[in-house]
């Protein structure tokens, strides 16, 4: 799954701020993949709840790196 999404991500590499530069758009990917490794780490007890609030982290920072 996290593969899939790396995959997915250097498909739509123009998309996400990397046409400010590479290093804002890296600087951001990291920043959206860490509080999802993080979201996860936290929720880790209740493994739906954890893949859960990993993958909606995820989705709400690539979004906002879509559209910012």
């Amino acid at each position: 799954m996290r593969l899939v999404w790396l995959v997915w991500l250097v498909r739509h590499f123009e998309e996400f701020g990397y046409s400010h530069g590479v290093l804002r758009g890296v600087i951001g990917t990291v920043a959206v993949a860490l509080t999802a490794l993080l979201v996860g780490y936290t929720l880790r007890r209740s493994r739906p709840a954890a893949l859960a609030g990993a993958a909606a982290a995820a989705a709400a920072g690539v979004t906002w790196l879509a559209l910012h």
